[in-house]
């Protein structure tokens, strides 16, 4: 993670500025392409940029996390090709994330950048703290989902509305799998036969890539 951005934001005392846990479970598990959201940039493989965020601090703080459900690869990303992992608290777990304690505008700043929108304005989080749940659209990562406390803070994600019974599983692209494979060593020291078994067994990488090849991409 970089230490210093390009441009930072001066603390301040407005709702944005409340801190909470963001829980990533696909290649934001890397911190090196979560910086790309704060601060700006193109992420190693990928086919786009990210304008990064109006606050451009690095997060306070970060920490493994496991969650209950399960991770599955579906639509198609223009950022890098294949399906993109989404998160399904109903399905078995658990899920290896890692949580990057940031500010509610950054909060915000990365949902719009994950639905590629310039980030422009702050997200009302009143419902999603209140009752768990939110949807801002129809589309991908615009469903808001709180999945618990930590270190007394509350850890929100963003998925799809759909789940993984509504949805049409899709096989990640080779520098997707890397990124996350990349974060999950960063995140939960797994080596790389772990890490392969566990990718090459979500929905829509099972059937599409197995362990060995997923291993392959590692070495």
């Amino acid at each position: 993670m970089n230490s210093v951005c390009a441009r930072a934001a001066r603390p301040g005392t407005t709702g944005r500025d409340r801190l909470l846990w963001y829980a990533a479970y696909g290649s934001n598990l890397h911190a090196a392409r979560f910086s790309c959201y704060l601060c700006g940039g193109r992420p190693a493989g990928a086919a786009r940029a990210c304008p990064g965020c109006r606050d451009r601090r690095p997060p306070r703080a970060s920490a493994a996390l496991p969650l209950p459900g399960t991770v599955y690869f579906a639509g198609h990303s223009a950022t890098w090709g294949g399906g993109t992992a989404f998160y399904d608290p109903a399905g078995p777990g658990p899920v290896p994330c890692r949580a990057y304690l940031v500010t509610a505008g950054q909060f915000g700043d990365v949902a719009a950048q994950e639905i590629q929108r310039t980030p422009a304005a702050d997200l009302d989080l009143t419902r999603v703290l209140a009752t768990g749940r939110d949807r801002l659209g129809p589309g991908r990562y615009e469903t808001l989902l709180r999945v618990g406390a930590l270190r007394g803070r509350p850890v929100l994600t963003l998925t799809s509305p759909t789940g993984l019974a509504g949805a049409t599983p899709t096989a990640p692209s080779p520098a997707y799998l890397r990124t996350l494979a990349a974060g999950l060593a960063e995140s939960h020291t797994w080596g790389p036969w772990r890490t392969a078994g566990y990718l090459a067994t979500r929905p829509g990488a099972a059937g599409h890539w197995p362990v060995a090849a997923v291993a392959a991409l590692l070495d």
